[in-house]
């Protein structure tokens, strides 16, 4: 048996429930499932639905800069809004998408896509982001000294400070933090600084000669555009593992008993869904498990992995958005300050 956070879509749970198997399921049986969905989807389903999704963000990007031209203080306040929101959806949806290689079949172009939608376009080295999350966030997801989310953790901050105003520094920590995670990588640090330059060089020029603000107005601007969503991104990242069991590197469970009790899904929302995507928000059980599919793709076989886990007794977390934000403000200190307990998994009783 082993304890988890999970529950039913508004019915939010902060107490320890049982699991009892008597016989461990495979993930082979489930991989089974999902690939029979894959070998029935067109290109279509496993690309193409995103890809739509990114040009469409992209073309945004332009009538936010125009709109940011005008006299109006309505069209400015639409065109930043519509600016950072495109902005989420490249940096926080797109490159995450590239990171795991499922923007499109080609390994050697996800990588191009890493570049510009990291790098380029969200001041992040995505050297360090495939380190960070491909490395040691997925295949260690709760695994306590190597994917316990603890990167997350900023524990000398009270609770209202780092769920409400910390995240709103993100655009001006985000180069120094880039710079500390390559530190001794200098051919990594140079190729980041280049590309992030060009990024930025190409912000200001759209900011500054067609939308027509000062360099001070368009730095301001930058920095508003990037924090917007920086709030609902910080505590995403929190609510879907944080909270939930953890497991010592020396008795750590198979993989479906680690995803399937370590990672939580939240509600599909209309402004989140396409600006983070579904396999980080309402679809990231499906997305541990197979990491490397589409956001549309993750969306599709939900069904079916849902379907699985809670057949054969295993947790599928699910919690709603306010859910986890009471929890999470209610025991800040138990769940972000303090060391998380170790849930041991011992097998099938």
């Amino acid at each position: 048996m082993v304890g988890y956070f999970g529950g039913d879509r508004g019915q939010s749970k902060d107490v320890y429930d049982e699991v009892e198997l008597k016989d461990l399921p495979k993930m082979v049986d489930l991989r089974k499932e999902v690939n029979s969905i894959l070998q029935k989807s067109s290109w279509w389903d496993l690309y193409g639905v995103d890809w739509v999704i990114t040009f469409v963000v992209f073309g945004m990007v332009f009538v936010a800069v125009y709109l940011m031209s005008f006299d109006s203080a309505l069209a400015v306040a639409l065109g930043i809004l519509i600016y950072g929101y495109c902005h989420s959806s490249i940096t926080v949806k797109g490159a995450h998408a590239a990171t795991h290689g499922s923007v499109c079949a080609s390994t050697a172009w996800n990588r191009v896509w890493m570049i510009l939608f990291s790098d380029i376009v969200g001041s992040f080295p995505s050297d360090a982001t495939y380190d960070i999350h491909i490395k040691t966030h997925h295949p260690h997801t709760n695994i306590i000294g190597l994917g316990d989310s603890s990167t997350w953790k900023i524990p000398f901050l009270p609770t209202y400070a780092y769920m409400y105003v910390a995240p709103l520094f993100i655009p001006v920590i985000t180069i120094p933090v880039s710079i500390s995670e390559l530190w001794g990588k200098w051919f990594k640090m140079i190729k980041y600084l280049v590309f992030t330059a060009i990024g930025l060089s190409i912000n200001f020029y759209f900011l500054m000669n067609m939308s027509g603000f000062t360099f001070t107005h368009a730095l301001l601007v930058t920095w508003v555009a990037r924090a917007m969503l920086s709030i609902p991104y910080i505590h995403v990242n929190i609510f879907q593992h944080i909270g939930l069991p953890m497991y010592s590197q020396k008795s750590r469970p198979v993989r479906i008993y680690q995803m399937s009790t370590g990672v939580l899904n939240l509600p599909r929302n209309l402004i989140l869904d396409y600006s983070f995507g579904h396999s980080i928000l309402s679809c990231h059980v499906e997305h541990h498990l197979f990491p490397t599919l589409s956001d549309n793709m993750c969306l599709k076989i939900q069904p079916t992995v849902s379907r699985f886990l809670k057949k054969n007794g295993l947790p599928y977390n699910e919690d709603t958005y306010q859910g986890r934000l009471e929890i999470f403000t209610k025991k800040y200190k138990e769940l972000m300050v303090n060391a998380p307990p170790i849930t041991h998994f011992v097998g099938i009783q």
